[in-house]
């Protein structure tokens, strides 16, 4: 079923040739995510095998579902783009080629193409940025992106070419560890891993992030909060399975790291006053959750961390999309210059309000059942870590409510366009985004038990 998908994603791009609407490729993305939802889930750890190279399983499908998922939805909020006609058609292919990418990225069972996809991924992503920004900083955006990301990557390569040497092939099933001594084991593995923790990011690699955000489009905004972000996961989780034993001997400093970034990333968010860069910063701090919870080695910690990559992926994309509709109705990310919206269209700020608990992790939503799973592994590695655990998830809940309360509450301005606001168009993107994080809840089994 995989293949199909595959294949009709191919064709797509092909057809895109021909100018074929956005609805149509919308359409066809989205019922595309139909074959993946009758793999997305098996209880033993087994690969379903497509070719030599590409493989499926627990841990790739439900990416790949939230991958094409998250395409149909980040289309249908750039109609802005069409309508303006710019350079559609380009973006368009843009889109579908980095969906494609990501697909082969989650379905690859080769190191070395695994590599070159990863890698790959930021191609279009900064054609993205760059292409169809709003500022001249899109620049400097840009050149943070490559320079974190590749600086850090290429030590992994080198650690796949010394995996090569010892196994003398590529495949992620039968992989050994190199011949090291026993004294660079940690080493070598800080510098296999850190590619990885630079794409999630880990605190003190995250600089890149907020200003990718703020000059992104909405589109390259909510692809690279919801999917681009779980390649470092998703290769991080891959990579723990394999070396489980060296995974624990640096498991402590990359969760102190992570855990007191999570804290300090909640400070940042409470004094920022863009709305973009609160989201970004946000996301940091989640993804410290992640690390702190991937490093723990525990069968626990691996399950939660596939379930908050799928929350996190949801709700940070729909809070993305809702802060472009609220731009484009004032014309201003800046949170001190965004009132009142509650006065004008409350069915477009009980979306927002519904998205903001998601955020802190309310019920009912995949992000709560993630939180405490990936609570209990963090504190089964150190019960220390409960100070910067409680610290993190209140200061998580106070710039959520912070946000929703500052744009939502006070004076309305006169300048605002509410007709734009609550188009049909837009409420329909936040509640596909809402409607999986709601309904995972119900059967949990599908996302949170995967080896």
């Amino acid at each position: 079923m995989l293949k199909i998908t595959i294949t009709m994603l191919s064709l797509l791009l092909i057809c895109n040739k021909t100018k074929i609407s956005w609805m149509t490729s919308t359409t066809i993305l989205m019922m595309m995510t139909i074959p993946m939802l009758f793999i997305m889930y098996n209880p033993m750890l087994h690969y379903s095998h497509i070719s030599y190279t590409l493989a499926s399983d627990s841990l790739s499908s439900p990416l790949i579902l939230l991958t094409m998922w998250i395409t149909a939805l980040m289309m249908i909020a750039s109609q802005k783009i069409l309508i303006n006609k710019q350079s559609s058609e380009k973006f368009m292919m843009t889109t579908l080629i980095l969906n494609l990418i990501l697909i082969m990225t989650f379905t690859t069972h080769n190191l070395m193409l695994f590599y070159i996809m990863f890698e790959f991924s930021l191609i279009p992503t900064l054609i993205l940025i760059m292409g169809w920004g709003y500022q001249p900083e899109r620049l400097q955006a840009g050149m943070y992106l490559m320079l974190y990301t590749i600086t850090a990557s290429l030590p992994l390569l080198l650690s796949l070419m010394m995996m090569y040497s010892k196994n003398n092939c590529w495949s992620m099933m039968i992989t050994l560890m190199p011949n090291i001594p026993q004294n660079l084991t940690s080493l070598w593995w800080l510098m296999t891993i850190m590619a990885f923790m630079v794409k999630m990011p880990l605190y003190s690699t995250h600089l890149w992030l907020p200003k990718a955000h703020v000059e992104a489009p909405v589109a390259g905004s909510m692809i690279l909060a919801s999917i681009l972000l779980k390649l470092g996961s998703y290769g991080l989780l891959r990579f723990a399975t394999l070396f489980m034993y060296i995974n624990n001997t640096l498991s402590s400093m990359f969760t102190s790291i992570s855990m007191w970034g999570a804290f300090m990333t909640s400070m940042i968010c409470l004094r920022q006053s863009d709305m973009k860069s609160l989201i970004a910063y946000s996301s940091v701090g989640h993804m410290g959750l992640l690390v702190a919870g991937t490093m723990s080695s525990s069968s626990w910690g691996w399950y939660s961390s596939l379930t908050m990559m799928l929350a996190h992926g949801l709700v940070s994309s729909a809070m993305f999309a809702i802060a472009n509709m609220t731009y484009e109705t004032t014309h201003s990310r800046s949170i001190y210059l965004t009132k009142g919206l509650l006065n004008l269209i409350p069915s477009m700020s009980l979306l927002w309000f519904i998205l903001v608990s998601m955020n802190m992790a309310a019920p009912p939503s995949i992000n709560l059942l993630s939180e405490i799973m990936l609570l209990t592994s963090i504190l089964y590695t150190s019960s220390w870590m409960l100070i910067t655990i409680s610290m993190s998830s209140f200061l998580a809940a106070a710039y959520s409510l912070y946000l929703f309360t500052s744009t939502q509450h006070g004076q309305s301005n006169s300048f605002l366009n509410p007709i734009m606001y609550s188009h049909n168009r837009n409420m329909t993107i936040i509640i596909l985004h809402c409607i999986p994080v709601i309904m995972l809840i119900m059967s949990p089994q599908f996302i949170s038990i995967w080896l």
